[in-house]
This record gives structure tokens, sequence and C-alpha cells, in this order.
């Protein structure tokens, strides 16, 4: 009986599973398309960089705002009611943002966007965890994998649709070809009912230090990330001269081996655990940055990157996956922290670098995000939350 239990749970899982990383894909789809249209914004609107980076920090605090919220869902009412709903909502917003006439419905639709994309992020993150939990196998390595790989197909193929299509027609595109695809992933979602004890728990935040910690690696593992996407191209052509062609590779070999990786981390962390994992993840991370930011020539701070990228790529799904597996609490509250305290590391270190970069190199920058790295490095004992199988 309980055998039969257990293959059931499996079998669903498969199909969640699938499910789940669909909708991981289609998110990294939606936040993809938001890079080529912030330029197309500016020209539209007639406004600069500087009202540019508030539209973009409207796109932070929306997700900011909504994280919680649905954090809490989750904890009431399942991850799987939590992301039906905000899968749904993500769609609707780019469309807003593309005819939305004026500055300030802009940022209306804008923050809106950011919020239902933050609000999905908590609750794909959630229902993970529960097909993790389902298939006794990790999987958040892999689904953070596709949400690469939909960012890069956002951003790659979305400059090419405005281009040849206007931003309009690419609006619409995107949001009809989003919002098929999470009507077929939807009733495929594994369902996940929190327990009676689960919903008996007051909804606040955690008096444990666990998420806080936790939390702490995410941060400290996504400001790399987000100084590399912001960043990379700008130090390679202004500090070690390449090419406005070449430039462009730093983000590049970072982000392709970071998909690569996360899409072969779930095997390494069932072999290794995910402790030794994220350690050695750390340790490629730091030793990326450092390759990076003393490197005398732009091949050599591009393969840095790249190593970089090998190493941040599982970080942050470790430390999801044991926000999740916390004993003792909700899953959807202590995800909500932990994605909210890493997020914010990819919302204010870019403006925070850029102004650190007035006055130091960049070189010195990088070097310092690989100290900043022996934080987590320090903390992997306590991920070990996210070990709940049989080591292969």
């Amino acid at each position: 009986m309980r055998a039969g239990m257990m293959s059931r749970a499996y079998a669903a899982g498969g199909a969640g599973r699938l499910a789940v990383s669909g909708l991981f894909f289609c998110n990294g789809v939606l936040v993809g398309s938001w890079a080529p249209k912030l330029p197309v914004l500016m020209q539209r609107l007639g406004i600069g960089e500087a009202v540019a980076g508030l539209l973009v920090l409207a796109l932070g605090l929306g997700s900011l705002v909504v994280m919680p919220l649905v954090g809490a869902m989750v904890a009431r009412r399942g991850s799987d009611a939590a992301l039906r709903l905000m899968a749904v909502l993500a769609c609707l917003p780019l469309l807003l943002v593309t005819l939305a006439p004026g500055l300030w419905t802009v940022a209306v639709a804008v923050f809106l966007f950011g919020g239902m994309l933050g609000g999905m992020d908590v609750a794909m993150n959630a229902n993970a965890v529960a097909v993790e939990r389902a298939r006794r196998r990790a999987i958040m390595s892999s689904c953070h994998g596709f949400w690469s790989l939909g960012a890069m197909a956002g951003a790659g193929l979305g400059g090419m649709l405005m281009a040849g299509l206007g931003e309009t027609r690419h609006g619409l595109m995107v949001t009809l070809l989003v919002g098929l695809a999470v009507a077929w992933l939807l009733p495929r979602l594994l369902h996940d009912r929190p327990s009676a004890a689960e919903r008996g728990q007051k909804l606040r935040l955690p008096r444990s230090p666990m998420p806080y910690v936790i939390g702490t690696v995410a941060l400290c593992c996504m400001i790399p990330e987000g100084a590399v996407l912001d960043w990379a191209a700008v130090y390679l052509k202004r500090e070690l001269g390449a090419s406005l062609s070449l430039a462009g590779w730093g983000f590049a070999a970072c982000s392709g081996t970071m998909a690569v990786m996360r899409f072969l981390g779930d095997g390494l962390r069932r072999r290794l655990g995910a402790v030794r994992t994220l350690r050695l993840s750390a340790m490629a991370a730091i030793a990326g940055l450092g390759l990076a930011g003393m490197a005398g020539s732009a091949g050599w701070a591009i393969a840095g990157f790249g190593l970089a990228g090998l190493g941040i790529a599982n970080m942050v799904p470790i430390a999801f996956s044991a926000a999740g597996n916390l004993p003792g609490m909700a899953r959807g509250v202590g995800l909500s922290v932990v994605t909210m305290m890493g997020y914010s590391g990819m919302l204010f270190a870019p403006g925070s670098i850029g102004f650190l970069a007035e006055h130091v190199s960049l070189a010195s920058i990088y070097a310092g995000l690989a100290v900043l790295l022996l934080v987590p490095l320090s903390l992997s004992h306590l991920v070990a939350a996210a070990d709940f199988e049989a080591r292969e």
C-alpha cells in the first residue's frame, strides 16, 4: 500500500517536474524580454539613463513588495494554488508596459511587471521544492537552468522581434506565446497542499535565524551575478581595452557556463551532497572572479567570468532548496525571506557598484566580490536541509 502511494507520488512528480520546469522557462522569457524593451522605452518616452534607472528600480521594488505576500499564500493554500494565480497574472504586464502611453503609466506597469514576476518566482521555487520532495530527487538546479534558457531566448529573440515587427507586435506575440504555454502547463502542476499544522502556524517573520542566514548566502551569491550582468562589458572595454564586440562575451561566458552547470547541478548534488557541492561551487566562483579581477587581458578576464559562472550556477538553487526544507517552518515563509534577500542583491548591487566604480577600478571590485564569496563558503554547512535523498 505504502509502495503504491509512493509510486503514484513519483508519477505525479514526473508531470509536475515538466510543468514547473516549463514555468521557469516562461518566467525567464518574460524577464529576458525586458532587456531589449528598456532602450526602446527610453527612445519612445524620451528619457535618459537616470530616469531609466528609476524604472529598473520600480521593477525590483515591485518584486520585493509582492514576494512576501505570495510566500504567505504558499503557506496557507499551497504552492500550486499560488503559482496558478501568479503565472496567469505574470503574462499580462509586459503588454501593459508596451501599451502604456506615458512615463507614469509605464512606471506603474513596470512595477506590476516586477511584482508579478517576483511573486511567480517565489511560487515556482516553492513548487519545485514540493516536486523534489515527491520524487526524492533534486531538480532545483535544472529548473534554474530552464530559467536561464528562457532568459537567453527572451533577450536574444526579443531584440530581433522588436526590430522586425515593432514594439507592440513584440509585446503581443510574447504575451500570446507565454500565455498559451502557461495554459498548457498549469493543469500538470503537482498538487501541493500545506498540512494542517502548517496552515495553523501564524504568518509572521520567522524568529529562527536560519532563513536569514541562508538568505545571506543567497544575497552574497547573487551580488556577483548582477555585477557580471551589468558591468562585465564596461570592465572589458574601459579597463582592458576590449572592442565592443568582444566586451559582450564577459556576460555571455558567465551565463553560458551557468546554464550548462545548472543542468548538471542536480546530479552533482545527488553524488556529493548539498554542502560539498556548495563549497566546491563557491571555490570555483572565488577563483573565477579573482582571475577576472587580476586579468591582464580581455581573454583572461572572459575565462575568469566563465569559471565564475560554473561556480555561481548552483549556489542559489541550493540555498532556495534548503530554505524550502527548513524543519518546523512553512516553506513559503522561509523561501520568501531567502528569495527577497537574494534578489535584493541583484536589485541594489549594480547601482552600488556604479558608485564605487567612480572611485576604484572595476578590477578591484571583482577581486573584492571574490572575497565576499568567502561568506557563503564559511556558511555552507547550514544548507544541509537541501539534502533529503540518498546519494548515488
